[in-house]
């Protein structure tokens, strides 16, 4: 049986790890702030945002949930660290969830992944031409996006998978880098769930677009054009029910439902 450690250590060999050993470390919001900010790239950022510690209620328990674990992946180790984003460097889709699964992003270390609802997730975005296997089990599984790139509006796995406010603004730096990378080549941002349409508005308004005032309703298939000053061509955001179990189980997004939204995210995108 593995080790029960706390979290896999950077640049031991994990798959897609994008960190090393020397990879520094955030340990406070004005450091995330500081460590985003001063990325390179976008793989620095997703090395980065992978080793943070700046929130210790999302510290605490998602490495308690590496240690202890569910029965049923008592014999695995568990990633334990923030879930960095992931897919294609030059995205013309970005899909924005809200944050990692205690046993799915923070046991596989890859977001979407090892959970029921990646399950559903990469089934549709398989179906759409949106990833080359219609599962994603685990890192290094082979499973690649195409055009297309995955984050969180929280990068740790929640307790009751609900970041609190103050755990939601330290993390957003991060995001911010991110968009900010993609701003050439990102055409549409698909937002799963109710939580991540909040989370992206301020996102946006930050990073030079045109933000409409109210801010946009949240539905299914809500579509919202945003212009950045100097940009030819516009921003749109998708609004899609989050696949989680008790979605999908009722019946309140099905697979038709999800299909719709990505081949209209792959349309914009061409």
């Amino acid at each position: 049986m593995p080790d029960r450690q706390a979290a896999v250590p950077p640049g031991s060999g994990w798959p897609g790890d994008p960190a090393t050993a020397s990879t520094p470390v955030a340990h406070t919001a004005a450091d995330v702030r500081a460590l985003a900010a001063s990325a390179e790239s976008l793989a620095e950022v997703a090395a980065r945002e992978s080793v943070c510690r700046a929130c210790d209620r999302l510290v605490r328990w998602r490495e308690q949930v590496a240690v202890t674990r569910r029965r049923s992946f008592a014999g695995e180790t568990y990633w334990g660290r923030p879930v960095p984003s992931w897919g294609d460097d030059l995205a013309s889709i970005l899909i924005l969830g809200l944050a990692p699964a205690a046993h799915g992003g923070n046991r596989t270390g890859r977001i979407f992944t090892g959970d029921r609802s990646g399950d559903v997730l990469f089934a549709s975005l398989w179906r759409c031409g949106l990833a080359v296997q219609p599962e994603s089990v685990a890192a290094g599984d082979g499973q690649r996006l195409i055009t297309a790139r995955m984050t969180a509006a929280v990068r740790c796995a929640p307790p009751a998978n609900k970041p609190e406010p103050a755990e939601r603004d330290a993390c957003a730096p991060w995001l911010t880098a991110e968009l900010g990378f993609l701003r050439d080549s990102l055409r549409v941002v698909v937002c799963l769930g109710h939580y991540a349409w909040q989370a992206l508005w301020p996102q946006l308004a930050g990073s030079g677009y045109a933000v409409p005032r109210p801010r946009p309703a949240f539905g299914h298939g809500a579509e919202v054009v945003v212009q950045a000053a100097g940009a030819g061509s516009g921003l749109t955001v998708l609004g899609c029910y989050h696949p989680s179990q008790q979605n999908t189980f009722t019946g309140r997004v099905t697979d038709s439902m999800l299909d719709a939204v990505f081949s209209r995210a792959r349309e914009l995108s061409r």
